[in-house]
């Protein structure tokens, strides 16, 4: 285990190596699991394989074997890359990306199913021989064919595939896969004319990627996707409504959209869909310099896992998974405004009446990383410019607007250097912040009747 002090203790990650996304989130027995992609041998993003984690409670993971590997000579020879995984029948089964060694962007479909239903740990996955779909119809000039996504819908089973075509246009492609081992193109669900789409997400992206779909409370859909315009870009997500037209072919009507987490450090989100809630899992990237990845011999970590819905104004609702508190402390460090050490890891919650500016770390110079919220304006700005990032995205501060009111409620979850941030349970900012050796991480908050309440997390907890 890595002894960096900016590695995340309460994230699901492998010890060693890279993680990127997070790939099918699923319930089977009394288990949660959760794969990744991964390279086990190396902090770099190569020689994917799909790593395995499973819990029973969301906060305490049980890391298993590799459950798909590379096949020397076949379509995933060059890497297993994103997908999901179903209940085939009583089988669970992977629905992953096989890319071979000339894939050019094209990625086949790809099947492995549990080897024991019977074993709730799913250790060992047997995949099948060949590709059921060996890339896109023709006709379309794709040019980015990747990441499917499997759902039921007007009593079929349905899937989404993220791509790209050659004159720009981003869209998901939409098969019908009632049976799994039969994928029949059913035309593009949507692609980035849509003029809601096209508001929300600008013309930046060249394709989309890990295209994910849930279902609301209130019987509408969101649609998220990750905006790839030749690296990750950004996340974005459209609410709307699943519906078949007369043909009896599903089209997503689209409603309203934006970015689903406004940090720079969040990417390739995957969706679990509960009888009664949404999870929601992204991937935070290291934004360090290559030396000190290289250094650490760790690279990425999954989020906190977060509960996804809609407002009734038809805003993103998000707020971490209430399993959560499980890792809090018996006693909390700090539950009134004043100076006061803070942790390495913790859970903040903060409530603001009034302006208010909460100081997470000071440098030797005074400068610090701070958030502040206005509820009276509606804003809140996260700056950690004193705390610079790799990235063409930089280090600005950011401006979050939610709707004006009496008060804002924040919940902060910092975990060695992963920072994430939920505002009024209508946004999040994912964001890595890598201490210095002579930081002073104190909270400070001013501001006149505000709320705070701090607990450190329990690692006897973490069992």
């Amino acid at each position: 285990m890595s002894h960096d002090p900016h590695t995340p203790l309460f994230r699901v990650r492998p010890p060693t190596g890279w993680i990127n996304d997070p790939n099918g989130p699923f319930r089977w027995r009394s288990r949660h699991h959760l794969f990744y992609q991964c390279n086990p041998h190396a902090p770099v993003h190569a020689d994917i394989h799909w790593g395995h984690a499973s819990s029973r409670d969301l906060v305490h993971w049980e890391h298993h074997p590799i459950a798909l590997a590379p096949t020397p000579g076949g379509s995933d020879e060059a890497g297993c890359w994103s997908g999901c995984v179903v209940d085939d029948a009583g089988t669970p089964t992977t629905v992953y990306t096989g890319v071979d060694r000339d894939h050019a962007g094209i990625g086949t479909i790809c099947l492995a199913r549990a080897a024991d239903p019977d074993d709730e740990r799913l250790t060992e996955w047997k995949p099948l021989p060949a590709p059921v779909l060996t890339g896109p119809p023709p006709g379309l000039d794709v040019v980015m064919f990747r990441d499917p996504f499997v759902f039921r819908s007007a009593d079929r089973r349905w899937a989404l595939v993220g791509a790209g075509h050659a004159d720009g246009t981003p869209s998901i492609l939409l098969y019908d896969c009632d049976d799994l081992t039969d994928w029949r193109f059913a035309g593009v669900l949507l692609d980035g004319r849509d003029p809601v789409a096209a508001c929300a997400f600008g013309d930046k992206a060249v394709g989309w990627e890990c295209p994910q779909l849930y279902r609301t409370a209130g019987g509408d859909h969101v649609l998220l996707v990750s905006l790839w315009d030749g690296d990750p870009c950004s996340t974005g997500y459209l609410t709307g409504h699943l519906q078949t037209d007369g043909q009896g072919r599903l089209v997503f009507v689209t409603r309203a959209g934006g970015r689903l987490d406004q940090g720079r450090d969040f990417y390739a989100p995957a969706v679990l869909q509960e009888p009664e809630r949404a999870l929601l899992w992204g991937w935070s990237w290291e934004a360090r310099p290559r030396e000190e990845v290289d250094r650490a011999g760790w690279a990425g970590v999954l989020t906190a896992p977060r509960v996804v819905d809609l407002h009734p104004d038809g805003s993103l609702r998000v707020r971490p998974a209430p399993e959560l508190d499980l890792l809090r402390a018996a006693e909390p460090f700090v539950t009134a405004p004043g100076r006061v050490p803070l942790p390495q890891t913790y859970d903040l919650t903060l409530t603001a009446c009034e302006p208010t500016t909460v100081s997470l770390l000071r440098d030797v110079s005074g400068r610090e990383l701070t958030v502040r919220a206005d509820p009276a304006a509606g804003t809140v700005i996260l700056d950690r410019s004193a705390w610079p990032r790799t990235g063409r995205e930089g280090s600005a501060p950011i401006t979050m607007q939610v709707p004006k009111g009496p008060y804002l409620a924040l919940r902060l979850l910092v975990d060695g250097s992963l920072l994430e941030l939920f505002v009024a349970e209508r946004t999040m900012v994912t964001e890595r912040v890598y201490r210095h050796p002579d930081d002073i991480a104190e909270l400070v908050v001013t501001g006149p009747d505000a709320r705070v309440t701090g607990w450190a997390l329990d690692p006897q907890r973490r069992g």
